[in-house]
């Protein structure tokens, strides 16, 4: 298939893998890295493409051998040589290698196993013991053949591909992902009780959207959202009001919650405080406590608050690096996955009258 053409460069590919896996994709750092990404152009370059004539199974040395000079030499011939010599356990290419031998594991275990092959990109040869030298793994014609298109028939192309390979939950987070980022200017907050806000553009405008449109609907019996906040712009009285008649004085310079939410309906007497997580903090140990602190000098029962970090979703780079930050006893929820709840929790403290929620 790319005997007689010029290889896609390892830009060229990142750049489609980039599309092929966006936003909303499972265990995407695995598919889209630098590593990832060469280990796609190895396998072109040494011919482990299923259906070819005479197929080559790559193993990760073939990976970590490389050199930038042996990727450039892409004749037949030059690219023939370079999978005789890996053969040899002594072999040493001349040039700057793109990986030591170190990056076995990573290749392995990372790449290969924990992402290309999960998701059909990569078919593995189980005849061949996981202990043994020799070649796996080889890569998908159909995925393979993506890389040979032009511009405009690979954007026919990749929606076929992604709903033939990626499982339904992934679709749906990359569709609502591209959905809010297809968003230009204000955005239209439409509130339970009928009335409608406008937000600035931005992530958090859009979180905070998706948490009273979607969280607060599939979540709570009767919402009502009793405060918004948005960077850089004041506090309605509307808003102020609402929490002076629950007896809850919010302190604006230290304490300003993004969200507080309520379900009213009769028996709930839920008071829900979300913190939207796009640039900003999620709900620590500390926030928390200063707001149940404010919560129970208003009379409010503990057990009745419940707390929620909002971000766009799992794999969104607020989250991994706040996870280990956020309060025990509290949820986390991902507007990508809008019926999930994740609950980190250590007692009873959460009110498990959140619908949708098993103890």
């Amino acid at each position: 298939m790319f005997a007689n053409t010029p290889l896609p460069d390892p830009q060229q590919i990142q750049a489609r893998l980039r599309q092929i896996f966006p936003e909303g994709t499972s265990d995407r750092n695995y598919l889209v890295s630098d590593v990832a990404t060469k280990t796609i152009f190895t396998m072109i370059y040494i011919n482990a493409v299923e259906g070819e004539e005479t197929p080559v199974y790559l193993t990760p040395k073939h990976v970590y051998r490389m050199t930038e000079e042996q990727s450039r030499r892409q004749d037949e011939a030059a690219r023939l040589h370079y999978v005789d010599l890996c053969r040899r356990p002594s072999y040493l290419p001349d040039g700057r290698r793109w990986y030591q031998d170190n990056t076995r594991e990573v290749i392995r275990d990372e790449t290969l196993r924990g992402g290309f092959v999960d998701k059909g990109v990569i078919l593995v040869d189980n005849s061949v013991p996981t202990s043994s030298s020799k070649g796996r793994y080889i890569l998908s014609r159909h995925f393979a053949e993506l890389f040979t298109l032009e511009d405009d028939e690979f954007d026919r192309q990749i929606k076929a591909w992604q709903e033939a390979h990626l499982a339904t939950p992934e679709l749906v987070r990359i569709r609502i992902i591209s959905d809010r980022r297809a968003t230009d200017g204000d955005i239209i907050v439409n509130l339970p009780d009928g009335t409608a806000r406008r937000l600035g553009p931005g992530l958090s405008s859009w979180i905070t959207k998706a948490v009273i449109e979607e969280f607060a609907l599939r979540h709570l019996n009767n919402p009502a959202v009793l405060w918004i906040s948005e960077s850089g712009r004041t506090v309605t009285e509307e808003d102020n009001a609402f929490m002076r008649q629950i007896g809850v004085m919010i302190d604006q310079r230290r304490l300003l919650p993004d969200i507080v939410l309520a379900d009213t309906e009769p028996g709930a007497n839920l008071i829900i405080f979300v913190e939207v997580v796009a640039t900003g903090g999620p709900v620590t140990t500390g926030r928390k406590e200063d707001i149940l602190s404010i919560c129970e000098r208003a009379g409010l029962i503990r057990e009745h608050i419940a707390f929620v970090s909002a971000f766009e979703h799992r794999d969104a780079g607020p989250l991994k690096r706040r996870f280990s930050g956020i309060a025990i006893d509290t949820l986390i929820w991902c507007a990508a996955e809008p019926d999930l709840l994740i609950c980190l929790r250590q007692n009873e403290e959460i009110p498990f009258s959140l619908r949708n929620r098993q103890p």
